[in-house]
């Protein structure tokens, strides 16, 4: 099957603009002949701590969706993306899966990453997405390299889609001790996490992505700024592991395009104790427990004032 992984330039919070373009995107590569066409986590949005992210939710069934629902009739064929999507009072990170017969199936990011969890809460399905063309794995960003996301998929799914929006370390802005290493290490991670959990789960991996540079803020220091950028690595990936197409961040805004066999191997890999896969550098894991904390407390009191709007 001919499968294409998007790699995008969103603009922060501009929604309707990031859905243009993910759409003109999507449609270059269904008109390449891809049958499933992969989006970044966030397409319609990014995330980053910002302002303007308290407007980028849209409501589950709306726009964003028809939109994907649209785009896989009119091709015959599978769009996949996720955003914040609002459902009954609450904000989740949804991954939708598109049908070609106009249905689709999602999966709603288990637990929010650092900033994130200002924006949305975690889900508790399971990740498996029952498609027409055999179950459908779904993962995002940090649940790539989550101990938990290989035992929930493992045996189950024939094919792992998803994507990230996983930003670098701030720039010369924030001195931080340690951070030039661990912004290395951040970015080999990310490099190598599509290739690793298709040889732990032994299923090939579409992987999207986001690039380009963001200005932000600092959670709970809002005069200094974040300035950093996405670090890509869209993928295409074999059930062994084998990266059958590439687009790097620095090649910017565009398509990873291969031909992947769907279906199941044995893993060549078994996943570590513990909760993470990779070994995280110590200054993401502290920045990881603070940033989460704030990010829930964000999260509470902005509901409270949305709910008594």
């Amino acid at each position: 099957m001919k499968v294409a992984a998007v790699q995008m330039e969103a603009t922060l919070a501009d929604v309707e603009e990031n859905i243009r373009r993910a759409e003109v995107l999507a449609d270059d590569a269904f008109s390449q002949g891809c049958e499933v066409v992969i989006l970044p986590e966030f397409f319609t949005s990014a995330v980053a701590f910002h302002p303007d992210m308290s407007r980028a939710a849209r409501p589950l069934e709306g726009p964003v969706t028809e939109m994907m629902l649209q785009a896989a009739q009119r091709h015959g064929g599978y769009l996949g993306g996720s955003f914040i999507a609002t459902r009954k009072g609450e904000t989740y990170n949804t991954f939708v899966l598109a049908f070609p017969d106009g249905k689709y199936a999602t999966h709603d990011k288990d637990q929010p990453t650092m900033w994130e969890n200002c924006y949305y809460i975690g889900g508790s399905d399971d990740g498996i997405l029952d498609t027409p063309i055999g179950p459908v794995g779904a993962a995002l960003c940090l649940e790539l390299v989550r101990t938990r996301t290989v035992a929930r998929l493992r045996g189950r799914v024939d094919l792992l889609v998803g994507g990230s929006c996983w930003w670098s370390v701030p720039g010369r802005a924030i001195p931080i001790p340690g951070k030039r290493s661990a912004g290395r290490r951040n970015q080999a991670i990310m490099r190598a996490t599509p290739a690793r959990i298709a040889r732990l789960l032994g299923v090939p991996v579409i992987h999207a992505a986001h690039a380009g540079d963001f200005s932000a803020r600092m959670p709970l220091m809002p005069r200094l700024p974040y300035r950093s950028f996405f670090l890509g690595e869209t993928q295409v990936v074999d059930a062994t592991g084998k990266v059958l197409a590439r687009r790097s961040r620095e090649e910017g805004e565009g398509l990873a395009i291969a031909d992947v066999e769907i279906g199941r191997v044995a893993p060549s890999e078994d996943p570590p104790e513990g909760f993470w896969i990779p070994d995280l550098p110590l200054l993401i894991r502290a920045v990881w427990g603070y940033q989460n904390w704030h990010g829930r407390n964000y999260y509470r009191l902005t509901q409270r004032k949305r709910s008594n709007c």
